[in-house]
C-alpha cells in the first residue's frame, strides 16, 4: 500500500509550495490537494518533480460547496457552470497529470427532487469520466457523512453503489473515506466488501475528531486487512487534522503502519 498526504490538511503550518516537499521528508509516497488551482499547474508539477513525487489525487472545483452551498455536480441549475468547472480541471490535470480527480456530488439543492440531483450527478460523472480518460487519468465520488456536512447528497456504500451503477462507466470509481463512514456509524469492513474492486481510492482519518490514527477510537487494523482481502492495491490518503501540534508530530502512525505493512 501506498501513503499519499493530503496537503490541504496536512503541513499547514507551512506554505503550499513547501508542503509537497515537507511530505517527501516525512517518508509519504505521494500528495494529494483538494483545490490546488491557486497554485499554477506548471509550478505544482515543478515541486512534485524536485521531490519526486506523484500527484494522487485533485478535487474538480466544486463552487459554493464549501461555503455552504449545493455545489455543481448535482445541479440541473449550474450544468454550465460544472462544464466550466470541469474544462478548468482537465487543464489543470493536462500539466499537473494528478492521478484521480474527485468529483464533489454536493448538496441536494433547495427546489431539486433527488432523483433529478442524482440523474444530473451520474450524467455529469459519466462526462467527467470520458473527458478524463483521454488523459489516463481517474474519476472519484466520494460519500460524505451528513453530520459535518447536512445535505449531502452522497453519504453511504450503498449510495456510492447505486451512484456508480447509474453512471456505468469503466473509469469512474468510488473514494471510500474511513472517517466519513466512522461519523456515521456505519460498517466500514462490510462497505468494503460491499464496493470491492469499484474502490479507487482511500482516505483516512481516526473518529472522533477527524485527527491522526491513534487519536480517536477507529481501529484501523481490521480495515486495512479488509482492503487487502477484496485486492485493492491504490493509495490511502492521509486526511486529518493535526490539530495545534505541527503535523510532523503527529506522525507516530506512519511508522507503525510502515512496520506492520514493510510493502506499503
Amino acid at each position: 500500500m501506498k501513503i499519499a498526504a493530503n496537503l490541504s490538511m496536512l503541513f499547514g503550518e507551512l506554505p503550499l509550495a513547501e508542503r509537497v516537499l515537507a511530505a517527501k521528508v516525512a517518508g509519504f509516497d505521494g500528495v494529494e490537494i483538494q483545490f490546488p488551482y491557486e497554485m499554477p499547474a506548471i509550478r505544482l508539477k515543478e515541486l512534485l518533480e524536485r521531490a519526486g513525487l506523484p500527484l494522487v489525487l485533485i478535487n474538480l472545483p466544486a463552487g459554493d460547496l464549501l461555503q455552504g452551498g449545493a455545489g455543481l455536480a448535482a445541479v440541473p441549475a449550474c450544468q454550465d457552470a460544472f462544464d466550466a468547472a470541469l474544462q478548468e480541471a482537465l487543464t489543470y490535470a493536462a500539466m499537473a497529470r494528478p492521478l484521480s480527480v474527485n468529483v464533489l456530488p454536493g448538496r441536494l439543492a433547495e427546489g431539486v427532487s433527488r432523483e433529478q440531483a442524482l440523474t444530473t450527478l451520474a450524467d455529469n460523472l459519466r462526462k467527467s469520466a470520458e473527458a478524463f480518460a483521454q488523459l489516463g487519468v481517474g474519476v472519484l465520488c466520494e460519500a460524505i457523512n451528513p453530520l459535518d456536512m447536512p445535505g449531502f447528497l452522497i453519504n453511504t456504500p450503498e449510495h456510492l453503489l447505486e451512484l456508480l451503477e447509474r453512471v456505468d462507466h469503466p473509469n469512474c470509481r468510488a473514494q471510500l473515506d474511513f472517517y466519513h463512514m466512522a461519523r456515521q456509524q456505519l460498517d466500514i469492513v462490510a462497505g468494503i466488501q460491499q464496493l470491492g474492486q469499484r474502490i479507487g481510492h482511500v482516505q483516512f482519518a481516526d473518529c472522533p475528531g477527524r485527527g491522526a490514527p491513534g487519536s480517536g477510537q477507529l481501529a484501523f487494523l481490521p480495515l486495512l486487512e479488509a482492503l487487502q482481502a477484496v485486492g485493492y492495491g491504490g493509495w490511502l490518503a492521509a486526511e486529518y487534522r493535526p490539530g495545534e501540534q505541527d503535523t510532523a508530530a503527529s506522525l507516530g502512525w506512519l511508522k507503525q503502519w510502515r512496520q506492520a505493512w514493510p510493502t506499503a
